[in-house]
């Protein structure tokens, strides 16, 4: 097992693996720009590297830096959460060219999943169901082409993408033009390659993904699905476990399509299998080739720690659980409050006055925030998790209330208005939302 961490990120997500590593027995670095200084994962870490500049660019998103510091304090793993470095490959390689221990899958498999076309036709080729979509395109002419093909409405997709950037819809063949130029533009901003593709688009869909977790030694677990259907501008906002879309058979049925297709492609450690559902049928989307934000639904139903699983397969370690050893309890929901303000949602980055974080059975919150921290203007807003979990969806749903309810940020605005506005929607209370739903609700909201 490893002695030393580091932990190649921020916020919640940082402090989340530090407790992972401290109720192991190992020792963190905690890495940090300027300005997160005085945050609580680099309070409590053993051992904390400032690596630059506030700007994540000159900080969190600096490999040499990265790497530097792990050297210098004889780390023998990096864990990168999400986001920033998390599905960076070159990140990933030169970890390994350095021999040093990579929290994820090898960089091989992140280049793979990484390359959106490339990923499409590996998931295809290992049996999962994938949407009617082209390879890359090399103009519009060609864009002109494909879509016609596959039919329009289609979705412009950025080839090395995720987050839900670097996506435009072309509803008919006019739009087509705009949606294009517009999801290269975004692409390059955002991942520094304009390479885009098309896919067939889908009207009212679900958004359902599939947690895996895999060992080098080719055993695969499946520890079931999230509904992440409420989502704004293609980020999510709510997520939750089962979901309320899918019966007990096209759950089995999808989890057993999603373990075997892993198994095919040689993938190790967690991964997200993520698909859009519409009309009882399943489409593959992406591989998220690292923890996701909501992943803490997921333990609450299966009570299994993911980062504890993680850390174990990259030591060389058989996962803990076969699949016969997986048991489901209960439901559970994840709410992201952001630092922003609920109604224009315009970031509201500054000093916290006073927090007081709900509790009780069934509640967990993962933050950093304390009463005095000063929220950086120069980061993602998200400032928290709620998590919810109860024996049903009713019981979360009324537990969820109270705990929003409990829940006290003053200083900064939060979304948490916008929560409770729509946990109180019949559509959320019913579970019959889709991808659209929430941008719907806020347009009705605003005319």
């Amino acid at each position: 097992m490893f002695e030393k961490i580091l932990i190649a990120n921020r916020g919640e997500i940082a402090l989340r693996i530090h407790r992972a590593c401290r109720e192991m027995g190992i020792k963190t670095v905690a890495v940090h720009s300027e300005e997160d200084a005085n945050a609580m994962h680099v309070r409590l870490a053993d051992e904390a590297v400032c690596i630059g500049p506030a700007k994540a660019s000159d900080s969190y998103l600096n490999k040499p830096a990265i790497i530097s510091a792990a050297v210098i304090t004889g780390a023998d793993a990096i864990h990168p959460g999400y986001g920033f470095l998390s599905e960076n490959a070159d990140f990933a390689e030169m970890v390994e060219r350095h021999g040093i221990a990579f929290i994820g899958p090898s960089s091989a498999q992140m280049r793979l999943m990484g390359d959106k076309v490339a990923a499409r036709k590996a998931a295809q080729k290992a049996g999962l169901p994938v949407a009617p979509g082209s390879p890359e395109l090399n103009s519009l002419d060609d864009a002109y082409v494909w879509a016609k093909r596959i039919g329009f409405p289609v979705i412009v997709k950025a080839k090395n993408g995720g987050g839900g950037k670097g996506m435009k819809i072309a509803y008919k063949q006019e739009d087509l033009p705009e949606a294009y130029s517009l999801a290269k533009a975004e692409a390059k901003a955002a991942f520094t390659s304009d390479a885009v593709y098309l896919e067939k688009f889908l009207a009212h869909p679900r958004h359902i993904e599939i947690q895996i977790l895999a060992d080098h030694y080719g055993n695969v677990i499946h520890l079931g699905e999230r509904d992440c259907s409420i989502q704004r501008g293609n980020q999510k906002v709510i997520e939750e476990t089962p979901s309320p879309a899918l019966n007990e058979s096209a759950r089995q049925n999808i989890c057993k399509i999603v373990r075997k297709a892993i198994q095919k492609i040689g993938y190790t450690n967690a991964g997200t299998i993520e698909f859009l559902y519409e009309d009882g049928k399943f489409y593959f989307m992406e591989m998220n080739t690292r923890l996701q934000v909501e992943h803490p639904i997921t333990e609450a139903v299966t009570g299994i720690d993911l980062v504890r699983e993680q850390i174990r397969i990259a030591s060389g370690a058989k996962l803990s659980y076969k699949q016969e050893d997986i048991k489901f309890y209960g439901h559970a929901i994840e709410c992201r409050v952001n630092a922003e303000n609920p109604f224009t949602f315009v970031p509201s980055p500054g000093k916290i006055e006073e927090w007081h974080a709900p509790g009780g059975l069934g509640v967990r919150v993962d933050s950093e925030i304390y009463s005095g921290y000063k929220i950086p203007s120069c980061y993602d807003s998200m400032i928290a998790k709620l998590i919810i979990h109860s024996k049903n969806r009713s019981g979360a749903l009324m537990r969820l209330r109270r705990a929003l309810d409990e829940f006290v940020i003053m200083g900064v605005d939060t979304t948490i208005p916008l929560l409770q506005d729509i946990i109180a929607e019949p559509d959320f209370i019913d579970g019959t939302y889709d991808i659209h739903w929430l941008e719907d609700m806020l347009a009705k909201r605003c005319s």
